[in-house]
């Protein structure tokens, strides 16, 4: 019984905790992303990007904003390292996804790769916040450059957003992250992963 009362204290008074996956094919900028958001949000100091080296794995990043806990996991986007993206996808509230703006000629790569990600079963119905990367630079294309060359009108079954940013600069990341949050607290996605977490939570039966 105990367990049962202590369980839903933590529940109300925990802070809300979402998971958020960082995707995007190589160089498009996610890790750099990573440490602009550690900086903004729990005042440390990310790594200068000239230090940040292409991730093989996973990076992990936590932020706090009001009473909301989010944990981002930024993985590797190589070709090898793609496949292991879809391991994640079943524990996630919503998707970033990073595209370098500066470079028209790897839009395609990153279309493709998004649309697989987008197709995935696991992934069903999470919110998508699409990242028009690297706007410090003057060849960036705009957001709606970017976002017709996407073709997002097929993306209408969720939410989603395709945001103009710097990571490098920061410019838009607070913005979006804003929506991103907003977002995932009305989403069903959300919903239906806090009730997997009751059923599967030991002493709920």
């Amino acid at each position: 019984m105990f367990s049962l009362f202590f369980g839903l204290w933590k529940y109300i008074f925990s802070k809300t905790e979402f998971h958020v996956l960082i995707l995007g094919i190589d160089k498009a900028g996610k890790t750099t992303l990573l440490e602009k958001l550690k900086a903004q949000y729990s005042n440390l100091e990310g790594l200068p990007p000239d230090r940040i080296v292409p991730t093989v794995g996973l990076n992990i990043g936590r932020i706090e904003i009001s009473n909301t806990k989010l944990v981002f996991w930024d993985l590797g986007g190589q070709p090898g390292l793609r496949s292991i993206w879809e391991k994640y996808y079943e524990e996630a509230h919503a998707v970033i996804y990073v595209v370098d703006a500066a470079c028209p000629s790897r839009f395609e790569d990153s279309k493709s790769a998004l649309e697989k990600v987008l197709r995935h079963q696991d992934l069903q119905g999470a919110p998508l916040l699409i990242l028009a990367n690297k706007q410090d630079l003057a060849e960036a294309v705009s957001a709606e450059e970017l976002a017709r060359y996407l073709d997002l009108k097929k993306l209408d079954v969720r939410a989603y957003t395709l945001e103009a940013v710097s990571a490098y600069d920061g410019t838009g990341i607070k913005e979006s992250v804003d929506w991103l949050v907003e977002v995932m607290e009305r989403s069903k996605r959300t919903e239906m992963l806090r009730i997997r977490a009751g059923v599967t939570n030991p002493g709920s039966g």
